[in-house]
């Protein structure tokens, strides 16, 4: 298990909770809160870590506290979406091979997910497993990786794929004029990747 999970950092699992307790779409939260549908949409998959100033954001729209959304998961959140998505536990009873080896957590995250318009499909739930299983084993071949004489190149390659989802343009900026648009640091911290 990550520090992450342990530490209650994942976002997008407490947003996605706040969402289906709400009875909220993305949409909805874009609404209430005044962040980006993109943003939201890449917070509630996990592909972005949102700015301390998003938080605020999404804290007030839902009236909520700021805490809530770090917040490891409770009992009674785990069985309010176990109640609410039973096609997922239809998925796991039909397919018991994609969760050899699931932890808790992990089985937590996948009941916590909401399709559009509230719970999973079966299609939905098994799909959501596939990508977690990807991720996992993404996750293992890096700690792999960590471990060996790589360990160098895959951090300059994870730095280099930071800097540059840190620089493409936002919903905000792209019709923001060109010299509005953050440029690239040149320095000598930047160095270039050559695999």
């Amino acid at each position: 298990m990550s520090a992450a999970t342990s530490s209650g950092y994942l976002h997008g699992r407490q947003l996605r909770r706040l969402m289906a307790e709400q009875g909220l779409t993305q949409r909805d939260v874009a609404a209430l809160t005044g962040v980006a549908p993109r943003t939201v949409q890449s917070i509630v998959e996990e592909t972005a870590r949102p700015h301390p100033r998003t938080l605020q954001k999404l804290a007030a729209g839902l009236d909520v506290s700021i805490d809530e959304l770090f917040a490891p998961r409770s009992s009674a959140a785990a069985a309010f979406d176990r109640r609410t998505n039973p096609a997922v536990a239809e998925a796991i009873a039909a397919h018991p091979e994609l969760f050899r080896d699931w932890t808790p957590a992990e089985f937590d995250e996948l009941f916590s997910r909401v399709a559009v318009g509230g719970e999973q499909t079966e299609s939905g739930a098994l799909a959501a497993a596939a990508a977690l299983n990807d991720r996992r084993e993404l996750l293992q071949a890096v700690a792999l990786l960590l471990e060996t004489d790589q360990a160098d190149l895959l951090r300059d390659f994870i730095a280099l794929l930071r800097r540059r989802t840190e620089l493409a343009p936002t919903e905000s900026t792209a019709k923001a004029p060109p010299n509005a648009r953050r440029r690239p640091r040149s320095g000598a911290n930047d160095r270039e990747l050559r695999v």
